[in-house]
């Protein structure tokens, strides 16, 4: 592979985390929940906030490199190594996008609407752009397709299952923490934009996927 080409690669594939990365701060600024892989470092944040949303972000997604270790057995990989990197820019990634719109005011439930459906609409580019790219990993959705690998179960069966289980233990967490699954009162991490977001992405992807890969496929096989 030319070194003019692995560079291109590594551009769109940023390019798609920086995508996501929007996607999850326009969830989280909605109010009305954020995707299932991004529900436990909002609680988190909510419970500890001088700790950024993006290093938990990292730090989850460190916990998803160990259990990959621990199902391949298999503790040195290269891959391993593309994640640890993924999984800091793209928590940062976070922390910048967050940054970038917290002056924004949003009031009516609209809006709120459009935030989370425009979440949706980045996430679904995004997440292409990774897939397409071959270079950046991350650990959220490896992890699944290791599970999958090593069980036999369907990808999107295993990762239903991912989500059900990281909604349900960032409910619990909230729930012991501020007496509610939803979050603290003020800042909602779980409700009706989480199982939008769930739901909607995918089959968004049906959408964008024929668009991003005739404009993105002809330079990343130059």
């Amino acid at each position: 592979m030319a070194k003019s080409n692995i560079v291109v690669r590594y551009l769109v594939a940023t390019l798609g985390l920086v995508l996501v990365a929007l996607g999850v701060a326009l969830s989280l600024k909605s109010n009305l929940g954020t995707a299932p892989v991004s529900c436990p470092p909002a609680v988190l944040n909510l419970k500890w906030t001088s700790i950024s949303f993006g290093t938990f972000t990292w730090m989850m997604h460190l916990f998803f490199i160990s259990l990959q270790m621990v199902m391949r057995r298999k503790v040195l990989d290269i891959h391993y190594l593309l994640q640890l990197l993924a999984a800091f820019v793209f928590g940062y990634l976070c922390d910048a996008c967050i940054w970038l719109l917290k002056d924004v005011g949003i009031t009516s439930y609209l809006m709120k609407i459009v935030l989370i459906l425009a979440s949706v609409l980045l996430t679904a580019i995004g997440i292409r752009l990774e897939v397409i790219s071959k270079a950046w990993i991350l650990a959220g959705d490896k992890v699944v397709d290791v599970f999958s690998e090593v069980t036999g179960i369907k990808f999107s069966n295993a990762k239903i299952g991912e989500d059900i289980i990281l909604v349900a233990l960032s409910a619990a967490f909230a729930w012991i923490c501020f007496g509610s699954p939803f979050g603290n009162g003020d800042h909602v991490v779980i409700r009706e934009g989480t199982l939008i977001l769930a739901a909607l992405t995918g089959l968004c992807m049906k959408l964008t996927d024929p668009l991003v890969d005739k404009l993105f496929k002809p330079m990343l096989h130059e």
